[in-house]
């Protein structure tokens, strides 16, 4: 087996709606980023603590000298000591749950081929107590909540843990948990063995679409993390298709003509921003990328020596009280001071010194896991406003337009 799977577990989303992306991927470089990379040093990080507590005897000297060699990587932040002790936590309240001690294994590898073909991965961590087995990922990013409720990545992982244990174990249920310290708590979810097993027969034809190469492509939120995603022809002629709706009739569109262009305008920005980082990128790599160019940007300007400059502008006649900001931190950056557990309970007690606030009423699609706002007039929820009497109206081309222009004026920032 190489280093990655064809079918990889973390990319199901993707081939599992997109059959055909997995060997058009293959044929793309690989790219990372900052935040993958932070990814790696807290999962590693993660993995050094629950391997002391739980399976090697590892004494404190050797976890400091270890943790410390961590701490070299010039993407250490402080942050992932208290998001990875989250994470062991975590593991612990379930192990440590069990009248007897369960089995433990960290960043198992797991082979769900019989499924997918050739399909292997890693699993975070794999406890099985009783007649339960749990499955346990962590994720480091803030960006999106990732939950666990049929979530295919943690689904074929689980099918990869049932092939390695089920001749050693009676397992009846399978839990499933998303740690994602930076975002809130863990997100779990929980079915039975043969709702699994189900799910996974039901993905073996999709499976061998997808190893094959074969297919629609298919353009939808999946995208977002494709390697071809900014130069996919399926994902241009999706976004592009908006301009059928540039001769409806009569001038006013409908609630369902609304939700329609909606579902399709969502992801029309992000796709406008990846053609202009591929863009730019070529642009630099001394391509032509015909109408365009790569211009330096607006600069930025910072101290040289601000003790120095502070000395110079104090000795002239500035007050040092007018060269110095003074703000309290707000609560969710003393949340992320304080951890979790301290911030509740110092700050969250029988008389709360935080007030919560609810948002600002927002557009979501039906998927959204959050509940609808209960049915409210327009005065109940903004105020009452008087409507005004001519609105004019905006046709989508001008929206498709007004959008990329802005986007196309990032270029000057």
């Amino acid at each position: 087996m190489g280093d990655h799977a064809l079918l990889s577990a973390s990319g199901a989303h993707k081939w599992l709606n997109c059959t055909p992306s997995a060997r058009l991927e293959k044929t793309l470089p690989e790219t990372t980023s900052e935040y993958a990379e932070e990814g790696r040093l807290a999962h590693a990080i993660g993995e050094l603590k629950l391997r002391k507590h739980f399976l090697e005897p590892m004494g404190l000297r050797t976890f400091n000298s270890r943790l410390k060699k961590l701490q070299e990587n010039p993407r250490y932040k402080p942050e992932m000591l208290k998001n990875t002790d989250a994470y062991l936590d975590y593991v612990s309240g379930i192990a440590h749950g069990y009248s007897s001690q369960p089995y433990v294994a960290v960043e198992k590898k797991l082979d769900y081929s019989s499924y997918a073909p050739e399909g292997f991965g890693t699993g975070d961590c794999i406890i099985i107590g009783g007649n339960t087995i749990h499955v346990i990922d962590y994720k480091n990013g803030q960006g999106v909540p990732v939950s666990a409720e049929r979530n295919p990545q943690m689904m074929l992982y689980a099918l990869g843990a049932l092939s390695a244990y089920s001749l050693l174990y009676l397992i009846q249920t399978v839990k499933l948990a998303i740690v994602q310290p930076r975002i809130g708590d863990p997100s779990e979810w929980e079915l039975s063995v043969d709702e699994l097993l189900a799910w996974g027969e039901s993905i073996k034809p999709i499976a061998q679409k997808a190893f094959a190469g074969e297919g629609e492509f298919v353009s939808g939120e999946h995208c977002r993390f494709c390697r071809a995603r900014s130069r996919c022809r399926a994902r241009a002629d999706f976004n592009l298709s908006l301009e059928e709706y540039h001769a409806m009739k009569p001038p006013l569109i409908s609630n369902e003509e609304v939700g329609a262009i909606l579902e399709k305008a969502r992801y029309l920005a992000k796709w406008a921003e990846d053609l202009e980082s591929y863009a730019l990128a070529e642009c630099l790599a001394g391509n032509e990328i015909p109408g365009w160019k790569a211009v330096e940007g607006r600069g930025s300007r910072k101290w040289a020596d601000v003790d120095k400059a502070f000395k110079v502008l104090t000795a002239n006649g500035t007050e040092e009280a007018m060269l110095y900001k003074r703000e309290p931190l707000t609560p969710p950056k003393v949340e992320e001071l304080l951890g979790k557990g301290k911030f509740k309970e110092l700050l969250l007690g029988e008389t709360p010194l935080v007030i919560i606030e609810p948002g600002k009423p927002t557009l979501a699609p039906t998927t959204d896991k959050r509940e609808p706002i209960k049915r409210q007039s327009a005065a109940e929820i903004f105020g009452n406003t008087p409507e005004p009497s001519n609105v004019p109206t905006i046709t989508i081309p001008e929206v498709v337009k007004r959008t990329l222009k802005n986007l196309g004026g990032k270029q000057d920032e």
